[in-house]
């Protein structure tokens, strides 16, 4: 059963269960993981009336099996592994500093790329909501918040529309609130839930991105 028609689809309605628990305006800023989390990301901030940013995050795909996440890097350097995967696959830490230096690289290049010259989204003292499409393994999300909390946000809310359970339940230790409109059993795969998950790419990352600075719709507020 699809529950999504596409990510707008599921922003909308993830936004509607955000607003109710947090409000709009204030203090509040959402950080969308990219690139699938940034259509998302834009209708809560929209619905929310609040500013949208990136939060650059990189999986790092197993040698030879790059679909596979053995962990993440996200913006300031701070990589996760999935300590399971690394030591059931027996992955040498050579390949592991590889994989981060590779990904590091695009990571870098893609941050400078979507915000186009515009600085990054001040979170200090503030309450983040990190959004994404979904949650499977959550690496990806877990490394976006650790590194965000090297940033000193008062509170990080996670928001996704749909997520594995036991993901959703093991990052409540790790976020102030964790919201997760679906957790649906058994859970194979973010896209079994949408009818529509075709990538998104840079260019619509890029276009989204410059729509919420310009105030488009409710995302009113500068960054």
């Amino acid at each position: 059963m699809k529950v999504f028609q596409n990510r707008v689809d599921a922003g909308r309605a993830l936004g509607q269960r955000l607003h109710v628990l947090l409000g709009g305006g204030g203090d509040l800023v959402v950080l969308a993981l990219p690139r699938g989390g940034v259509p998302v990301g834009f209708e809560v901030a929209r619905m929310l009336g609040v500013p949208l940013d990136v939060f650059a995050v990189r999986k790092l795909g197993t040698p030879g099996h790059e679909e596979l996440a053995m962990g993440a890097i996200a913006t300031g350097g701070v990589a996760v592994l999935n300590a399971g995967v690394v030591r059931r696959l027996g992955i040498p830490e050579a390949a592991i500093a590889a994989a981060v230096e590779r990904e590091a690289r695009e990571l870098a290049r893609r941050d400078q790329l979507f915000r186009d010259g515009r600085p990054p989204a001040r979170v200090e003292g503030r309450t983040v909501i990190l959004v994404d499409d979904g949650l499977a393994t959550g690496s990806t999300m877990r490394a976006a918040l650790r590194a965000l909390r090297q940033q000193g946000p008062a509170r990080i809310v996670v928001g996704v529309p749909v997520g594995a359970p036991e993901t959703c339940a093991s990052l409540q230790g790790e976020a102030d609130a964790v919201v997760c409109l679906y957790t649906p059993e058994p859970f194979f795969a973010v896209g079994q839930w949408y009818e529509d998950f075709t990538q998104t790419t840079d260019d619509e990352v890029r276009e989204l991105l410059a729509r919420a600075a310009h105030g488009d719709g409710a995302v009113q507020e500068a960054l």
